[in-house]
C-alpha cells in the first residue's frame, strides 16, 4: 500500500499486453491499483480505482490477531524490530566512557585535540553490548557456554512459575530475554556446539 498522503501508481501497460481484470467479484474494469492480500505484504490483489478505495477503507492490518499479538506487534514496530529497553532501565550504573566528552577543537579548554578513535581493547566490551552484559551480570569477554549458563540461572529465578506472577519479575524477565537475544548473536562460540535454549516465557 502507498504511504499516507501518496497515491498508488497504476501498473505500466505500455507494452500493449491486455490489462489484468479487477479482482473485485463481477467487475470488468482493468485492475491497475494493487493492494495487499494479507498482512505479510508479499502478495497483492489488483483493483480498479473505485474498488481499491473501498478495499483500503475496510483494510485492517491487525484483523484476526489477539490483543497480546497486537501489543507485541506495536512494541516491535516502535523500535524498528530491534531489541530495546525503557530509557534508564539498563546501564544506569555502568562504566562511563571518557570518549563521550572528547573535545577535538578544545572548546572546553583542553590543551590538544584527542584522537578521533582509539583502538578498542579486546578485553573491553563493545559499547552496544555493555548494558546487556550489566543486566546479566557478565564480564567480557565471554563465550556461548558461559552466556547460556547465566541465562538459564536468571530465567529460572525470574520465571512466572517461581515468582507467582510478580509483575516486577515479569518485566525483569523480559529484559533478560532481550539482553540474551542480543548477546547470543554477538558472542563467539567456543567449545562444543549446543542447541540454543528457548527464551523463557514472561507471562
Amino acid at each position: 500500500m502507498p504511504r499516507s498522503g501518496s497515491k498508488a501508481a497504476p501498473e505500466d501497460d505500455s507494452d500493449g499486453a491486455p490489462a489484468r481484470p479487477c479482482d473485485h467479484p463481477g467487475c470488468a474494469e482493468p485492475g491497475v491499483f494493487r493492494a495487499p492480500r494479507d498482512r505479510s505484504l508479499k502478495e497483492f490483489l489488483w483493483f480498479c480505482l473505485p474498488h481499491v478505495r473501498d478495499y483500503n477503507k475496510a483494510w485492517d492490518f491487525y484483523k484476526g490477531m489477539s490483543a497480546h499479538e497486537i501489543e507485541a506487534a506495536l512494541r516491535a514496530d516502535t523500535s524498528w524490530q530491534r531489541p530495546s529497553w525503557p530509557l534508564g532501565r539498563l546501564g544506569g550504573a555502568g562504566r562511563f566512557d571518557p570518549e563521550l566528552l572528547r573535545d577535538p577543537f578544545s572548546v572546553l579548554g583542553q590543551e590538544a585535540p584527542t584522537p578521533r578513535r582509539r583502538p578498542r581493547n579486546e578485553n573491553q566490551a563493545p559499547p552496544e553490548l555493555r548494558a546487556a552484559l550489566d543486566l546479566l551480570g557478565l564480564g567480557w569477554p565471554i563465550d556461548q557456554v558461559e552466556l547460556r549458563g547465566r541465562y538459564k540461572d536468571l530465567a529460572k529465578r525470574y520465571h512466572p512459575d517461581v515468582t507467582g506472577g510478580d509483575r516486577g519479575a515479569e518485566e525483569k524477565l523480559k529484559d533478560i530475554n532481550r539482553a540474551y537475544s542480543l548477546l547470543k548473536r554477538r558472542v563467539p562460540a567456543r567449545g562444543p556446539a549446543r542447541a540454543e535454549p528457548e527464551a523463557a516465557a514472561a507471562g
